[in-house]
């Protein structure tokens, strides 16, 4: 994977500054998992663009947070990073000032006014490869610190199945696949369950089906990604978590930089997208190392 290089024009001085921040700090954190509390790390995903998912992600944030979830966003499309505007938000700092040591993690996240909390990505993300030692211990602690706050981490990642698409995937304990009833949608969908799948051996897929006209159609949609996946891929699971449905309400709330489950809370779509927060909210998930927002950042270091 082509991984970029930290800047160099102000090397010398990042260098102090985190050994500034990190002197009197004993070294008792290791890249080696950490026990912590369990947060749930989701990458909500895509084979294309244009099915909502920056939409979706930001509002199923807003209605898991209602049901006294803590929740944060990584907006991890690095090319279009775009939840700050959808809220009309105007972010000063993003991950490159973490990294630096410019500014404390803290220091860089963003609230939304239904509060939940963003964290702006940057190109500068996949370069936590290029840290050294010192730099990566002080990043995980600071996540470590953030981590004990949190019960949700969903990595809105862009669509395709380019490098960095797989990169977060592939860190995130559970994956959603967003998809529309569009043919192509269905196809891109595919490909990337099939990259995911056989080049990384990622077995499990939860299925949301985005902008549906009723459920019969959410689940055809799903019958039939189904049938493709069971006859062309080996032993994976694909688990149908529900549709959300084609609502007038949407582009409004676009237009208006508001999350349709705040302004329209009983709107058809905002009802659907609750029945999803419960559901997730309402799950046990397995316990492991993988379910926490350290291994998460330690798989990403060590992708």
């Amino acid at each position: 994977m082509n991984v970029g290089m930290l800047p160099k024009g102000n090397s010398m001085h990042q260098a102090e500054t985190l050994q500034s921040i990190m002197a009197g700090r004993k070294a008792r954190h290791s890249l080696a998992p950490a026990a912590g509390p369990m947060v749930r790390v989701i990458s909500i995903t895509s084979g294309k663009g244009g099915v909502g998912k920056t939409n979706v992600t930001a509002n199923l944030a807003a209605a898991l947070q209602r049901l006294g979830k803590k929740v944060l966003i990584l907006d991890a499309d690095l090319n279009l990073a775009n939840i700050d505007v959808l809220l009309g938000l105007t972010p000063r700092y993003n991950l490159q000032h973490v990294f630096s040591g410019e500014r404390s993690l803290a220091e860089v996240l963003i609230t939304a006014a239904s509060g939940f909390s963003i964290l702006p990505g940057s190109s500068g993300i996949l370069e936590l490869a290029d840290l050294d030692e010192s730099q990566k211990l002080f990043f995980l602690e600071e996540m470590e610190g953030l981590g004990r706050d949190l019960d949700f981490l969903l990595v809105d990642t862009a669509a395709g199945i380019n490098g960095n698409v797989v990169y977060f995937n592939l860190a995130a304990q559970e994956r959603i696949v967003l998809l529309t009833p569009e043919p192509t949608s269905m196809t891109d969908a595919y490909a990337l369950i099939k990259v995911l799948s056989s080049r990384y051996d990622v077995k499990r897929f939860r299925i949301l089906v985005n902008l549906a006209r009723s459920d019969r159609e959410g689940k055809t949609v799903f019958r039939k990604l189904s049938e493709v996946a069971d006859r062309f891929l080996d032993t994976i699971s694909l688990d149908y978590l529900g549709h959300l449905p084609l609502d007038d309400h949407l582009p409004r709330s676009v237009r208006k930089q508001q999350l349709v489950v705040e302004g329209f809370p009983s709107a058809p779509f905002s009802a659907a997208l609750a029945g999803v927060a419960e559901q997730l909210a309402g799950e046990r998930p397995e316990t492991s190392a993988a379910g926490s927002i350290q291994f998460f950042w330690r798989g990403m270091m060590t992708l």
